[in-house]
């Protein structure tokens, strides 16, 4: 089963530099859609990322959304990378013991995300 995800956020070009400079992405001004997205191209998934339609959700309500989660090589490197770009911490670092390293941020449009890092040795 594949996934496609969408990311809404306010401010476009402020969020295509975020996730472009965190993880890598490949991402493309879609022309053929007439609002201004980004299609999103990750390696193994796909997806966009939009101008949010309606206002953001203030930050420390709940999510009421589908979180993603992405692996990363390094954890503890990656959430430096999100900080130093305007991200937050919404929950510190934690083991899943015997699986990987999790944590959970907010982006600068205020979008809830995970990262994690496998490591069978975390929390033993």
């Amino acid at each position: 089963m594949s996934v496609f995800f969408e990311i809404h956020v306010d401010d476009v070009q402020r969020a295509v530099n975020f996730y472009k400079t965190i993880f890598g992405w490949n991402m493309s001004r879609n022309p053929g859609v007439p609002i201004e997205y980004f299609d999103i191209e990750t390696g193994d998934s796909r997806g966009g990322l939009l101008q949010r339609p309606v206002k953001a959700p203030s930050l420390g309500q709940g999510t009421n959304a589908f979180i993603c989660s992405l692996e990363v090589d390094n954890f503890d490197a990656t959430a430096a990378k999100i900080l130093s770009l305007g991200g937050m911490v919404a929950l510190e670092k934690f083991p899943v013991v015997g699986r990987c390293w999790q944590g959970y941020f907010i982006d600068t449009e205020g979008n809830t995300f995970g990262i994690f890092e496998v490591d069978e040795k975390a929390g033993l």
